[in-house]
């Protein structure tokens, strides 16, 4: 029998970019894995070292933007969630089996559909015998019997229920299949680049594949998409059927700001969560898989994402009103146009690298009128030692318009005498 997503062995205790380093999403820059450093058998661990069981393999590097980093995941990624920067990455473009990882595109599609009207917290859906004798993590939803659409998110999200996915993939698609080829779409519409689903539960399948990468990309739609339905993330236990059940996310006891997402488990895929936590204006997304038990899984996440919060800060280089430079205008019903950046505009580094960015403006003047508001004019280029290159549009903040005949004639005369 394959094995079961999200069930835990008998026995196993149970606890509660863009290969770029850090850069906003527009503007990643790619970036170089560090070699390991050798250590002596009696030397202490190197701060960041995972870590290792007596019986266990040695724990092998990320890449991060401060050198290598050691866990024990197969594959890792931790992301900042408003900039995408990286702030960790190991194998994060390997197709894996997600487990039930990937129920998180199960619900973005639910949410989707509520969203859009096609679907109703309170409509009640069928359950078929299909549903009913779904193995592995269940909800224990009851043969021909009808569930409300809510209770079926509660039971995916906080119990992972493989029988709430089937209903809920049945009701909209009219088998899982169906349901599965959906998925498949509405994956490569948000940029999914290396996703595959078979099933809307994860359960084993060879052409069921997803990478940390994707994953991350579907735990930032769904909180940035649906905030009214993410809050379901946070629930610590749900009931039914008379039968409570606890979220098995670790980071929600362990992880102060930690408020979501999900677990998984296969033989084959090992342990794997993806996770979020926010402090202040930060938010990460924690994904990683093949951990060797579920309480490796819950001290990684909280080491993982202790260190996200504790070496990284998000420097705000301007707002969106900010006047970065007034530039001269040739033949303008204003002598000047403010040059901005149009957006706030933040980058994610490592707290001490604030001290080395330097800033650099460009643009040819004078610029001849007419200008356009929000008309690209320069670039604002940042740079520093270890700091990654990175150069952002500048744009007109207004409109300036062109002088009528008369009074171009002493502006144009002006420029000849200057040589000009």
């Amino acid at each position: 029998m394959p094995s079961r997503p999200d069930a835990p062995k008998p026995g196993t205790p149970r606890l509660a970019s863009r290969r770029a380093l850090i850069l906003p999403a527009a503007a990643a820059l790619t970036g170089a894995s560090l070699p390991a450093l050798a250590q002596p058998r009696n030397a202490q661990p190197r701060p960041g070292a995972a870590p290792r069981s007596p019986a266990g393999p040695a724990p092998t590097p990320a890449s991060t933007p401060l050198g290598p980093f050691d866990t024990i995941a197969r594959q890792a990624l931790i992301i900042d969630a408003d900039t995408d920067a990286v702030l960790l990455e190991k194998n994060a473009d390997e197709r894996m089996p997600p487990s039930s990882m990937s129920k998180l595109m199960t619900m973005y599609m639910v949410f989707a559909m509520l969203k859009e009207g096609r679907l109703k917290l309170d409509q009640e859906l069928p359950v078929s015998e299909r549903a009913w004798r779904m193995q592995g993590s269940k909800m224990f939803v009851q043969i021909g019997g009808t569930v409300p659409v809510e209770a079926l998110i509660r039971g995916v999200i906080v119990q992972s229920g493989n029988d709430a996915c089937i209903v809920l993939a049945e009701g909209i698609a009219g088998s899982e299949q169906q349901f599965a080829e959906m998925m498949n779409a509405k994956g490569k519409q948000i940029g999914l680049t290396d996703s595959t689903f078979r099933n809307a539960t994860g359960w084993p399948d060879p052409e069921h594949r997803m990478t940390c990468r994707d994953l991350a990309r579907v735990a930032r739609r769904i909180i940035n998409d649906f905030p009214e339905y993410y809050k379901y993330y946070n629930e610590r236990s749900f009931t039914w059927n008379n039968i409570t059940q606890e979220n098995r996310n670790p980071t929600l006891a362990r992880v102060p700001g930690a408020d979501g997402l999900k677990t998984g488990h296969t033989e084959e895929a090992g342990y794997g969560l993806t996770a979020s936590a926010k402090r202040g204006d930060r938010r990460l997304i924690l994904i990683f898989n093949g951990l060797p038990t579920m309480r490796a899984r819950g001290e990684e996440s909280e080491r993982l994402l202790e260190w996200g919060f504790r070496e990284f800060e998000n420097v705000v280089l301007f707002r969106a009103a900010d006047v970065i430079e007034e530039v001269p205008v040739h033949l303008g019903d204003r002598k000047t146009v403010p040059l901005v950046g149009g957006k706030d505009v933040v980058v994610t580094l490592p707290r001490q690298w604030r001290q080395r960015l330097q800033a650099k403006v460009r643009y040819d003047a004078p610029i001849s009128a007419p200008v356009l508001k929000g008309q690209e004019l320069g670039k604002l280029e940042v740079s520093g030692q270890g700091v990654p290159n990175l150069s952002l549009p500048l744009l007109a903040g207004a409109d300036i318009d062109r002088l009528g005949l008369i009074p171009r004639i002493p502006a144009v005369i002006g420029r000849w005498f200057a040589g000009s």
